[in-house]
């Protein structure tokens, strides 16, 4: 076997895709019983443009990459998504020099579409919407991320990769010409490849803990950090775009985003969690302060709108109050494994970035090899 690729996430296909496509022989073990059921389904199916993250950063990069290659190829493939655009928006006057922060940020990063907007501008757009000003972002969209998932699996697969569900990795070693890679499950077997590419979200970390030899001095802190969702019922969102407030400490702001049927929720908050059992209840509890936050920008929410939708679980590289980290592409310069990848700390833009990961991927391995 010439790769395999640990995680049937939207990550982990898009690396299995790209490198069938390069002629490699590529298998991808998947723990769970179908594939995409982490991160990737837990999220919210935002194609990003690129105006938060540190000019220069490899999340930057990987972001404004992967947005086109995004977009041109759901074009291509007939697969649901729509460039809505978006409006970071300041509600008091304190936070609109934060507004013109993220327009620098932004622009720096290639991001050459934004504009600022006065709050008659921002009505003009969003009658519905209360602010002082507002950033919007006519790249920003959505996608219907499931079907990019059966797209990257079908390419892969048309290019020779297997997909082998409910097949945990729980062991492996390089032997000097490649790796011995165990699986558990229910059919455990041995599986002896030249690439390892390590694309398991929340459980990259056990992956390479279970690496025999693997210096752990490599294995980056982890942090998980919850967000929940909170779905609209009974009424419609008045809003044709996403409505987004100030980034806050780990995320992005509790955002309402539309999807493909024009159907609204919003989320994430950010919910730091211990390590230990991961539990994806949503809290109906934590709807009051979701009412307080979105009326801010929102002040029609009524009341008893807000139902329980969904959470996800980001793997962060920081921790609360920290720097945020970037994204971590852990390769030979790194470990000194040669055809080992390791991928940290892929949360958002982690979709959007997708197809510009796989390509690094493939990319660094051709470069090593």
């Amino acid at each position: 076997m010439s790769s395999v690729v640990i995680g049937g996430g939207v990550v982990g296909l898009a690396v299995a895709r790209a490198l069938a496509i390069a002629g490699r022989e590529v298998l991808i073990l998947e723990a769970e019983r179908h594939f995409g059921q982490g991160i990737s389904s837990r999220n919210s199916e935002v194609i990003h443009a690129g105006l938060y993250y540190p000019t220069g950063s490899v999340r930057a990069a990987l972001c404004l990459d992967g947005r086109e290659r995004l977009y041109r190829y759901c074009q291509e493939r007939g697969i649901g998504h729509r460039r809505l655009g978006k409006l970071v928006v300041a509600t008091d006057t304190a936070q609109v020099s934060k507004l013109h922060d993220l327009l620098a940020q932004g622009r720096a990063n290639g991001v050459d579409d934004l504009r600022l907007l006065d709050a008659a501008g921002v009505q003009e757009l969003e009658p519905a919407l209360r602010c002082v000003a507002g950033l919007l972002s006519p790249s920003t969209g959505i996608v219907d991320s499931h079907a990019l998932m059966v797209s990257l699996l079908g390419d892969a697969e048309d290019h020779g990769a297997i997909l082998v569900r409910e097949t945990p990795v729980v062991g492996a070693e390089w032997t000097g010409s490649g790796f011995t890679v165990h699986t558990g499950g229910r059919e455990p077997t041995t599986i002896c490849c030249r690439e390892l590419i390590n694309a398991a979200g929340l459980e990259a970390w056990s992956v390479a803990r279970s690496l025999l030899g693997y210096d752990p001095a490599h294995i980056p802190p982890r942090h998980y950090a919850k967000g929940n969702y909170y779905a609209l019922q009974g009424v419609s969102p008045p809003f044709s775009r996403l409505i987004y407030p100030i980034p806050e400490d780990g995320g992005l702001g509790v955002h309402l985003t539309l999807d493909l049927a024009g159907q609204g929720r919003f989320g994430p908050d950010v919910e730091w969690l211990p390590s230990g059992p991961l539990n994806y209840q949503v809290d109906p509890r934590r709807a009051d302060a979701f009412y307080q936050r979105i009326r801010l920008y929102w002040p029609g929410l009524p009341d008893g709108a807000l139902v329980p939708a969904y959470c996800g679980i980001r793997p962060k590289l920081s921790g609360p109050g920290e720097k945020q980290a970037d994204f971590l592409l852990q390769t030979e310069a790194d470990h000194h494994v040669p055809g080992l990848v390791h991928l940290f700390g892929i949360e958002s833009p982690g979709l959007t970035s997708s197809l510009a990961i796989a390509q690094r991927v493939v990319d660094t391995l051709r470069y090593q090899a």
